[in-house]
């Protein structure tokens, strides 16, 4: 299994008492849906390993996890801050309206007014907003991740209709 099969679920955050639990910290809108795990992948020194889970816990974005053969504390101080991931398989369904960051990497971006402008190049989720990165005119430009501004995403023609707001892109433009 390789990251460019996974998605990012989440990470190891602390140890939980002394028997090998750790805090598995989940970086999904709907922690819920991953109630029911039974194994996982954490990156170990760049590599996916698999992990078994022999109890979880959810309480809100955290779970209290204790993984097989991990039975003391030593054992899971040596998990915290590993990057937990699940296969792309496991996301759950969207409605055609959503999608998952990942999918619009590379999609081209069309402005309600502008037309053409870009191709989205990557997505940074920043506690205050979601941005994504847009390569227009060789200059970087962010753009917030808001209804207001993202309109549609085509899957099949791989196209983001957006509405930037005013000034936007001249602000990246000036020198």
């Amino acid at each position: 299994m390789t990251k460019e099969d996974c998605f990012e679920l989440g990470k190891i955050t602390k140890t939980h008492g002394l028997k090998g639990e750790v805090i598995l910290w989940l970086d999904v809108d709907f922690p819920e849906d991953y109630e029911d795990l039974e194994s996982l992948f954490l990156e170990v020194k760049g590599e996916l390993v698999p992990y078994f889970i022999e109890s979880y816990r959810l309480s809100g974005n955290r779970a209290i996890v204790h993984f097989e053969d991990i039975d003391t504390f030593e054992k899971a101080e040596a998990m915290i801050n590993l990057q937990a991931f699940l296969p792309l398989d496991e996301l759950p369904e969207l409605d055609n309206d959503q999608f998952y960051y990942h999918e619009i990497i590379g999609f081209q971006i069309v402005d309600k007014n502008l037309g053409n402008l870009g191709t989205v190049q990557t997505v940074h989720s920043m506690q205050a907003q979601d941005l994504l990165v847009m390569d227009y005119k060789g200059k970087e430009v962010l753009i917030p991740v808001i209804d207001e501004i993202i309109l549609q995403a085509e899957k099949e023609q791989k196209i983001l209709h957006v509405n930037l707001p005013e000034g936007l892109l001249e602000v990246y433009l000036e020198d």
